[in-house]
């Protein structure tokens, strides 16, 4: 019996061939391969949401080819990604090749080793159609909403526009933000900090004001701050209580995808693409010294903390092994699953739990041991036993020579026992000081002051989000799943509705009116709670308990009349931004000139168009002579966006950078300097017999 096992990528295809062997021949669809046509609705609502799916563009050659192959094999069996997309896949790859869906031809890997290959071969079952209508849903759902909201946005605001049942939630969550940010009211409040010394001792500890004797007492000004630190300037200080415990860390769970991408923004600062880019490389298979092809983790696509038998027991044995008996708790771990998760995965775990990551190093690129590093950290550390640590906190009373009493408080901890945090600890979303250990304190111990120290502060705005603590809000919230975070983001930056300021996500002026007019005319499309709705029917509807044609019924009879009394609300209005504004003046007919968007990107057109048709192309430059002519440079955008520099007088002078150039000399050797604009930003010099280099300050 020859068999055709169809996959989606190449290197998922190599590896999973070498566990098949003879009598199985492995191909990939290099993902979808048909899909509803990008430049009309193909959508037929009359005829109850029929899609009008076709061959995606570009595909045609690879189609024929399958169907020409498939007609040699007895067997066809669809291996797609086990998830919604996965299974869509599959489906459109049965409807092309004319396979029968009652048959069994449809088999899932929640791994590529040896096992989860054997056990996904010998578990053929049907495309599942539930799975397949809730991706239809979700499709045709993004499909009608893009493609009748953005004309409408197109008409108002500029050209271009785009808007996206999710993504557009996504901004608005931004936006809020930055909005509360704005009206925030900073609040001063004052802190007075102290250092003491035992009496006997010569070991400092540092505590904080807590209050008066009536109990917790804020500092709202500079005045009431002065006479407080004048009264324990020359107080009496003494321990009036020492309590002592015992706190037990906890390890985190493994990953599901929201964590593992919030976990690789904050410690690695990858941005979510990159991380499941990587992830799924690992997924689908690494050529691994005497090995061979072999996928290092489970699926990245889940939102589940089941953990299989083998994996549990596997960890185990290396703890055991490599850290001892004492960082293994007598029973294994098991880490609830939130009730909304889809559960059709395990969480994401390295699929050889004695493969540590020194052990693959040398055959990862950077970004793949970097992320099977956390993977294998985490989902390993998950199984330790608990760090142990005791914990000590002080009163200190102040007595004052006009008889106040003040109180101070300290705490701080040592480390009993590590347990799991020798090989990992969880990140966090800001900046936290760690407490020291305190000196051996007694009750009634009489204290040295050794400082004083009072601080102004104010009260700061909420932060904005960063990925990380935007994927943690999505999910919170119930918005998208954990295949479209990623996505979400990439979507929403590439439309420029938001940008990138170090870390933080900033709404742009564009994404702010947007947003604003979303919540007047589609308040139902920007409801965060609607939204997370939809995605609970989309799942009733993965869960067969919903039908998906009733789904997007009741959605577009209340979407259509919202669009066409928002159409009527702003039948003449147009928006201007800001940021579409010159300070240029029509040399034609003295009229401004405004920013246009048009098939090409943007440029520059007199504001009294029709009747003035004065055009300028957008020329951003950068302060800096070019090196080969002493021209202008200035700052461009290849066709897939990236930026680099050239020269104004292109195509007569071919100078062109994609670092960017400065009007500094080298110190060494004359030339001029270059700004490369990496993680870590760094200055030098291109003449090669030079190499000079700094970093930037």
């Amino acid at each position: 019996m020859k068999n055709l096992v169809i996959v989606e990528s190449p290197a998922k295809a190599k590896t999973i061939k070498k566990y098949l062997g003879k009598g199985y021949d492995v191909v990939a669809s290099m993902g979808h391969v048909r899909d509803l046509p990008e430049k009309r609705l193909s959508v037929d609502i009359k005829k109850d949401f029929e899609p009008k799916y076709a061959i995606i563009k570009g595909k045609e050659d690879l189609v024929n080819d399958l169907k020409e192959k498939a007609k040699k094999f007895d067997n066809i069996f669809l291996a797609t990604d086990p998830d919604r997309e996965g299974e869509a896949i599959s489906w459109h790859l049965a409807y092309i090749l004319g396979l029968d869906l009652s048959e069994k031809n449809r088999i899932t890997f929640n791994e590529i080793t040896k096992s989860g290959v054997n056990i996904g071969i010998n578990s053929p079952r049907n495309v599942d159609m539930d799975l397949v209508n809730a991706q239809q849903a979700r499709r045709i759902l993004d499909r009608v909403v893009g493609y009748k909201l953005s004309p409408f946005l197109s008409q108002k605001i500029h050209k271009g526009l785009s808007a996206g049942r999710v993504q557009s939630v996504a901004v608005r969550i931004i936006v809020d933000r930055e909005e509360e940010i704005r009206k925030f009211v900073p609040k001063e409040y004052w802190s007075i900090d102290a250092s003491f010394v035992p009496k006997g001792q010569r070991k400092a500890f540092d505590s904080s004001f807590y209050g008066d004797e009536n109990g917790k007492m804020e500092i709202n000004d500079e005045k009431t701050a002065t006479e407080i630190f004048n009264d324990l300037e020359n107080a009496n200080y003494e321990i009036s209580k020492i309590k002592k415990g015992k706190r037990r860390k906890s390890p985190a769970p493994p990953f599901i995808t929201s964590t593992l991408q919030q976990e690789a923004s904050r410690k690695l600062g990858f941005q979510a693409k990159r991380t499941m880019r990587a992830a799924q490389e690992l997924y689908e298979g690494i050529e691994l010294e005497n090995l061979g092809a072999v996928g290092l983790i489970t699926y990245m696509r889940t939102d589940s903390l089941r953990i299989s038998e083998d994996a549990i027991n596997g960890t185990r044995e290396y703890i055991l092994k490599t850290y001892g008996k004492d960082y293994l708790p007598e029973n294994p771990r098991v880490f609830k699953t939130k009730a909304s998760a889809q559960d059709g995965h395990e969480a994401i775990r390295p699929t050889m739990p004695e493969m540590n990551p020194d052990k693959v190093k040398a055959s990862l690129s950077s970004d793949q041991f970097k992320i099977y590093k956390l993977i294998w950290e985490r989902f390993t550390a998950s199984q330790m036993s608990n760090c142990v640590q005791s914990t000590t906190q002080a009163d200190i009373d102040a007595l004052t020579k006009n008889n106040k009493k003040y109180l101070f408080k300290a705490s701080g901890y040592t480390v009993d026992f590590d347990g799991f945090t020798v090989l990992y600890t969880e990140g966090k979303d800001s900046e936290q000081e760690d407490a020291k250990a305190l000196p051996d304190l007694k009750e009634k111990m009489v204290l040295n002051l050794k400082k004083l120290e009072p601080s102004q502060h104010f009260t700061e705005p909420p932060a904005r989000y960063t990925e990380a603590s935007l994927i943690k809000a999505l999910e919170e919230y119930g918005i998208g799943r954990p295949s479209t975070y990623a996505s979400i983001i990439s979507t929403i930056l590439s439309r420029e509705y938001i940008v990138r300021e170090a870390k933080s996500l900033k709404p742009t002026e564009l994404g702010e009116v947007v947003t604003n007019l979303m919540k007047k005319q589609f308040s139902k499309i920007v409801n965060l709670k609607f939204t997370a709705q939809m995605e609970n029917d989309l799942d009733s509807i993965e869960g067969g308990k919903n039908d998906w044609k009733d789904t997007l019924r009741v959605f577009y009879s209340d979407f259509s009349e919202t669009l066409e009394k928002a159409k009527e609300n702003m039948k003449d209005v147009k928006i201007t931004l800001e940021e579409d504004k010159t300070d240029e003046i029509c040399d034609k007919c003295g009229k401004p000139m405004v920013v246009k968007h048009g098939r090409f990107g943007k440029f520059i057109a007199c504001s009294g168009y029709p009747d003035c048709k004065n055009i300028k192309n957008i020329v951003d430059e950068i302060g800096v002579k070019c090196p080969k002519c002493s021209g202008d440079v200035i700052r461009r955008k290849s066709k897939r966006g990236r930026v680099f520099y050239g020269c104004k007088n292109y195509p007569s002078c071919d100078f062109v950078s994609w670092d960017e150039p400065m009007n500094d000399k080298c110190p060494n050797c004359g030339e001029i300097l270059y700004k490369k604009n990496t993680k870590k930003p760094k200055i030098y010099c291109q003449n090669k017999e030079c190499g000079y280099e700094k970093a930037e300050n």
